[in-house]
């Protein structure tokens, strides 16, 4: 009796502290998903790179999220002061090819600065009327970098790139990330896109465009997992607000 008691107690902890806070993602990557569904949530998308490899269109045309259908796709483009993903100019083809809205994005480098990284992303990158406006995809902080300069690198690429679109650019980042180091009302004017994982409704209490709620969706046409966003809108509000 006293080992079977250990053993119960030894089962409840680890699911308490290990199964529990990311059973979303057991669920997603092992079993049945269970994605955010209900009122708020019908404007499904995704966003891809490279590690999507090679993407079957005609299939992906069609997949179907939450009984939903895929309306955006936001490609990354470029990376730092040099980096061009290498699947950037055939995705972002084919994404308007076959009838998607698609968006472009940058992954901030902490290892160089924002303006070099601005230009780069401005050189590599041709946004259309119909296009999403651009995206600063940020996760990191440089070393060492005290929170107010890092305040002012990030908004130094986005104001250049806006000057060159006439678009408020969108901002990416983590929920916890957000709340560290952005929050300032600098960026109160900047659409968010917020990654938050493997819970049922958003948490972010303040005002969001787009919600990437998992990393582990899994969707036909596309080998392996990708990112699942959800739009904060109708189909409308979505292409309102577009690059005109």
């Amino acid at each position: 009796m006293g080992g079977f008691f250990v053993a119960a107690v030894y089962v409840a902890v680890f699911y308490y502290f290990f199964v529990s806070p990311t059973g979303f993602r057991w669920r997603a990557l092992y079993g049945d998903p269970e994605y955010p569904q209900g009122e708020g949530y019908e404007i499904q998308g995704i966003d891809i790179s490279h590690y999507q490899g090679d993407i079957d269109w005609e299939r992906l045309r069609n997949a179907m999220i939450n009984k939903a259908p895929v309306r955006f796709v936001i490609i990354k483009s470029t990376e730092g002061a040099t980096l061009i993903d290498d699947k950037f100019q055939d995705n972002f083809y084919n994404a308007r090819e076959y009838g998607f809205i698609r968006g472009a994005y940058h992954f901030y480098s902490t290892k160089s600065g924002a303006r070099q990284q601005a230009y780069h992303f401005l050189k590599n990158v041709q946004l259309e009327e119909g296009d999403l406006p651009p995206v600063l995809d940020v996760e990191h902080i440089p070393v060492g970098m005290p929170t107010q300069e890092f305040q002012k690198e990030i908004l130094t690429w986005l104001h250049i790139v806006e000057d060159q679109y006439h678009v408020k650019p969108i901002l990416y980042t983590y929920y916890k990330f957000k709340q560290t180091y952005l929050s300032d009302q600098r960026f109160d004017s900047y659409p968010y896109w917020i990654a938050h994982y493997y819970v049922d409704k958003m948490e972010y209490e303040g005002e969001w465009k787009f919600w990437q709620h998992t990393d582990a969706g899994k969707l036909s046409g596309i080998k392996g997992y990708v990112d699942f966003n959800i739009y904060n809108g109708s189909y409308y509000d979505l292409k309102q607000l577009c690059i005109e």
